[in-house]
């Protein structure tokens, strides 16, 4: 009759062994990502000033929405560093005149491709074709992209789609056609030019801030993905800027320059290769427009007050119509 008694006593002193233990191992590994965070917060600033540039020359880049503006500029600074260059883009025309920018600035080869970002069986075709003309690709730079301007009730279904085609799935198509290669030589770099509307609403941009704020939600999961698998040869890096002075942006005002600058396109696409070369995860331009996501701590009032401040109510009011980044323009 007493083993029952002891059982059971030795069974409570089990679980209070456990619990004790399961605290004391909670206490520890807080105090190690404390230690760990102070250290990787001090590594990061002392980095701002000794900060490692990683060589690209010689590796196989893939820019989409290559033919102008942004996709433009980056193209032409990848070139300068003695990259191989693969140009996406729907407008030929203006793609070739990037091919011919980039080769003038140094590019080591540049290799251009139609394709319709919107159709998922082209990029998977055209994606065969580069592996099979040029190469796996190294860094993949997603960076098409359309902007509809319009209110939610006055975009056509086929407008919405069309968004999330180009803005998020095709981001979507593109790793899914050049991560496996990566993945097997646990090196690469995936890049998406989302936006700071993936951060924060704007009016008469609802398909676009849904569409970027997929974007920025699939390349952060996907970094994740990877970290967990143990690839931490493969890099991710999330473009987050404000306007950029662009034929996608003609006719946006905004009332608060000082805060939300229309940027020069010659000065983001530095700065976004800077922040490749960098192995940035985020590069928000300007560095401080990420202070926006404390908009969710604030009374409902206060982030009504705080975006009609910014202007983000009336800064689309003159947009002259809709124009296509990596996608032909349609006359209005």
């Amino acid at each position: 009759m007493l083993i029952l008694p002891v059982n059971y006593l030795i069974f409570k002193l089990e679980n209070r062994f456990n619990r004790v233990m399961l605290i004391i191992r909670s206490i520890l590994s807080t105090i190690e990502f404390l230690i760990l965070f102070c250290f990787y917060c001090l590594e990061a600033f002392i980095l701002m000033f000794f900060s490692h540039r990683k060589n690209i020359a010689g590796k196989i880049v893939l820019v989409t929405g290559s033919a102008n503006g942004i996709g433009r500029e980056i193209s032409i600074n990848l070139a300068r560093l003695g990259s191989i260059l693969i140009l996406w883009d729907i407008d030929e025309e203006g793609n070739s005149e990037t091919a011919e920018l980039a080769k003038a600035n140094g590019a080591l080869a540049v290799y251009t491709y139609k394709c319709d970002l919107r159709k998922r069986e082209e990029i998977y075709t055209v994606a065969e074709q580069v592996k099979s003309e040029v190469g796996d690709v190294e860094i993949l730079i997603n960076n098409a992209g359309v902007l509809k301007g319009k209110g939610f009730l006055d975009l056509p279904d086929s407008d919405m789609d069309e968004t999330l085609d180009v803005n998020t799935k095709a981001h979507f198509w593109t790793c899914k056609a050049f991560l496996p290669a990566m993945i097997a030589r646990n090196e690469g770099h995936l890049v998406s030019t989302a936006s700071i509307s993936a951060l924060a609403g704007t009016n008469k941009l609802t398909d676009a801030c849904a569409s970027k704020a997929a974007a920025f939600g699939f390349l952060e999961s996907l970094a994740f993905e990877m970290r967990a698998a143990g690839k931490k040869g493969i890099k991710t890096t999330i473009i987050c800027p404000s306007y950029v002075n662009t034929e996608l942006v003609r006719g946006v005002q905004t009332s608060r320059p000082l805060l939300l600058p229309i940027l020069d396109v010659v000065y983001v696409g530095k700065k976004i290769v800077d922040g490749i070369l960098k192995e940035k995860l985020y590069v928000l331009l300007p560095p401080y427009v990420g202070l926006i996501v404390l908009k969710i701590f604030f009374p409902k009032k206060v982030v009504f007050l705080l975006i009609e401040y910014l202007g983000i109510f009336n800064n689309l009011d003159d947009f002259r119509g809709e124009v296509r980044r990596g996608q032909p323009q349609r006359t209005k």
